[in-house]
């Protein structure tokens, strides 16, 4: 197995198994540092974030786009001003910048990151930029019941997962229970329909919330929390140190002058406001739109390349003869068994994370792939079934005509078994539609991604799920439809 494949695999367990072990990948002996220099002659700084924690990072229309904004992205201009590059902003769910980090996905992560002793242990940390604190958003309704963190005895604690703040709130209750997600706009709406009875994320947020929200109500944390805990810093990939040297410079800038509270705050509470004029859906239409777009363009490359992997794993699994023949249907049997046996989020990981030591695919063509390696093993029992279930006798007809097996494959038992088979086909395409959504984990922008998006922005919980379960029906429903029409066509054949 190659070296890098192998060390894929390795950090791959890591990410399931958490970050607080101490395993990270750096080069044990490298002679020089050139993460300064590498950033300058490429001229770009990619920065990873996760644009669903207002004020910190959000989106909103600027000048009739819709671009990433916030506290930490002016952070970022700023440092990529002073190195004298041009930053570029990549969006993704939280608990994977870190890991997009290592993997060279991204060149430095700033998302309200606490710089915790766990964190240190696998990548490099600058000198702090803010200094701020936790609260507790609860229902309005409430204000009169919880006081604090140990008001939720009994009750559930809600923490955006990977954050300080779910850590902590797991140490720091009794008799609570704790439920992570991955999107803050995801646990707004879990408080709403009072699945949890309160949110703990970082008071800029807290007072964002609350302020754009009538039904919503913040209170104090009181969480016993170290000077690292309260604080936000960039991370850099453990090593960095001529780059991480070089931007200390830039936030400590930003700290002395006090550029946070001053002047990116401020900013940042113009967008909110701007977002908060105007919260209907339709506004949102360019957002949806781009959602259905790549939804649709998974669906439909994965669904191509799918099927032609479909194809020849299925005509793998049914060779016989001689020793090789026999070693790619059992190679080909083990994949299909490995991929219906592992889950497709964890595919998709491994595909954009774990391959990246070896190339460096975009988050889009991850997705696609993942997605077509996983429908290709579906497929392919699919089509196995299929070829099983034409008749013998054609196949003895097609070879007395003086057919090859390969053409009596392709001309007579193919076209019957995809016949056969059509209905089945026909529901992985659609089931593929909505399986499109696992790929918003690594920031592919399609619907249940822009849906997020919106949610954080507008404040709304309810409405834009309501709008992509309508785009996902309308989609689904067409899809059927236009099979229905073929699988009658060939039923007439």
């Amino acid at each position: 197995m190659p070296k890098k494949l192998l060390i894929s695999i390795v950090f791959i367990l890591t990410l399931l198994t958490g970050w607080g072990g101490s395993t990270h990948f750096t080069t044990a002996n490298a002679a020089t540092d050139n993460s300064l220099t590498k950033i300058q002659k490429k001229g770009t700084l990619v920065m990873g974030t996760s644009p669903d924690y207002p004020p910190y990072e959000f989106q909103a229309t600027v000048h009739g786009k819709t671009k990433i904004v916030g506290m930490d992205v002016a952070v970022g201009q700023k440092i990529a001003k002073d190195l004298g590059v041009k930053l570029k902003v990549k969006s993704m769910s939280f608990d994977s910048l870190l890991v997009a980090l290592q993997m060279g996905k991204v060149d430095m992560v700033i998302s309200g990151m606490n710089p915790t002793p766990a964190r240190k242990k696998n990548v490099d940390f600058t000198h702090l930029y803010y200094q701020g604190g936790y609260s507790i958003v609860i229902n309005k309704s409430d204000k009169g019941i919880y006081q604090d963190k140990d008001s939720f005895t009994g009750k559930t604690l809600g923490a955006q997962t990977g954050s300080t703040m779910y850590t902590e709130s797991k140490k720091q209750t009794s008799n609570t229970k704790v439920k992570g997600m991955t999107s803050v706009s995801d646990l707004i709406l879990a408080l709403q329909s009072h699945k949890i009875a309160g949110v703990a994320m970082e008071k800029p947020s807290a007072q964002a919330y609350v302020a754009n929200n009538k039904q919503l109500a913040m209170i104090p944390s009181h969480f016993n929390l170290s000077a690292d805990d309260t604080v936000a810093a960039v991370a850099f990939k453990k090593g960095s140190t001529a780059l991480v040297n070089k931007v200390n410079h830039s936030v400590d800038q930003i700290k002395n002058q006090d550029l946070v509270n001053k002047t990116y705050l401020p900013a940042a509470g113009k967008y909110l406001k701007t977002n908060t004029v105007n919260t209907s859906m339709w506004h949102y239409w360019k957002a949806f739109l781009t959602g259905v777009e790549y939804t649709l363009i998974i669906t439909v490359c994965a669904t191509f390349f799918g099927f032609i992997l479909g194809v020849i794993l299925s005509l793998a699994r049914m060779l016989q003869g001689n020793p090789l023949k026999t070693a790619i249907r059992w190679l080909a049997t083990a994949y299909v068994e490995f991929i219906r046996g592992t889950p497709m989020m964890v595919q998709v990981m491994f595909i954009y994370f774990g391959l990246g030591l070896i190339v460096n695919l975009p988050a889009l063509t991850s997705g696609i792939i993942a997605i077509a390696l996983n429908s290709g093993a579906y497929v392919a029992e699919y089509i196995r079934g299929g070829i099983n279930s034409v008749d013998a006798g054609q196949t003895e007809a097609a070879r007395s005509l003086g057919m090859s097996s390969g053409a009596t494959m392709r001309y007579v038992i193919l076209p019957q078994a995809i016949k056969n088979i059509w209905p089945s086909l026909g529901n992985e395409f659609i089931t593929l539609i909505k399986d499109s959504s696992i790929v918003s984990i690594i920031g592919v922008s399609e619907l249940i991604f822009q849906s997020n998006i919106v949610r954080s922005d507008t404040y709304r919980g309810v409405a834009p799920i309501a709008v992509i379960m309508v785009l996902y029906f309308i989609m689904t429903f067409t899809a059927s439809r236009i099979l229905n029409h073929f699988e009658r066509k060939m039923q007439h054949d």
